[in-house]
């Protein structure tokens, strides 16, 4: 999906350069919305996670291999905002440093994955768990289908920045079928490493996953764990009173009322007597 540099013409990409600019600048104001203590190091996480995982080609076709865009994972772990954050400073550290794309292309890199993945997953996937039963397991195939969708959902959006400044000589009709056709194929990995990666999160910290707010219940302690009280002892079962003295605390008491309390001796040793 990384388009590389001259195959769109300067018109073009100076364009989505500058959708790509607004979108960015939307992100940075709606981003605040969606981040608080807990998910903004997750951001971080999920960008780098994203950029990892791009470097990880699988094969599609004969000759063909494909990777994961990450807009549908980012949206749905840290929200529609940030997600496109987190896929553009993916595209631009892979065309700085891998020329993964090229810098004249960024633009519309940053359009196709970032803004055309990232609204069209989300969407999918809001518009499925509305539908489906309020659980972790629709997530986890909300998240699948979401991802699967976004994927052939920006090969046509390229399909139509081709039509208008693409440079290259083959008809918009070979483009269309080959893009539409491959990354339809590339969908399916696309919506297996993501479902993994948000069920794997769900099962442990549903409470950072942005797109499942409101659908899982927090961790809560039992009533009776939280209202027990701390038992002492080595067995856990307090002493009764007077059980210690039974030992050494009454025998004690008895030679002392021999010696210096006479009337409690005596009673003592007549009793015993008897």
């Amino acid at each position: 999906m990384h388009v590389p540099d001259g195959f769109i013409d300067t018109p073009v990409s100076v364009a989505a350069g500058a959708v790509a600019a607004g979108a960015v600048a939307a992100s940075l104001r709606g981003a605040r919305r969606e981040l608080d203590d807990r998910t903004a190091p997750l951001a971080g996480l999920v960008a780098a996670f994203v950029f990892a995982v791009q470097m990880l080609n699988f094969p599609v076709a004969a000759g063909t291999s494909g990777h994961l865009l990450g807009g549908a994972l980012a949206a749905i772990l840290v929200g529609p905002w940030t997600g496109v954050l987190c896929i553009s400073v993916v595209l631009l550290m892979q065309a700085v440093l891998f020329a993964d794309g090229g810098l004249t292309a960024l633009g519309v890199n940053i359009t196709l994955m970032g803004v055309v993945g990232v609204t069209v997953a989300y969407a999918v996937f809001r518009g499925l768990v509305r539908l489906l039963p309020r659980a972790r397991g629709s997530v986890t195939a909300a998240s699948f289908l979401a991802a699967f969708v976004s994927v052939p959902a920006a090969a046509v959006a390229f399909t139509g920045i081709y039509a208008l400044g693409g440079t290259a000589d083959v008809s918009l009709g070979k483009v269309l079928t080959a893009m539409v056709g491959v990354h339809t194929l590339i969908g399916v990995g696309e919506g297996v490493i993501t479902a993994l990666t948000v069920g794997a999160v769900i099962a442990v910290r549903p409470d950072l996953v942005y797109g499942a707010r409101g659908l899982t219940q927090p961790l809560r302690l039992s009533a009776a764990a939280a209202a027990a009280p701390a038992r002492p002892g080595g067995n856990g079962n307090p002493g009764a009173p007077g059980t210690t003295g039974a030992s050494g605390t009454t025998g004690t008491t008895g030679i002392t009322g021999a010696a210096g309390t006479p009337g409690t001796g005596a009673r003592s040793s007549k009793e015993t007597n008897a």
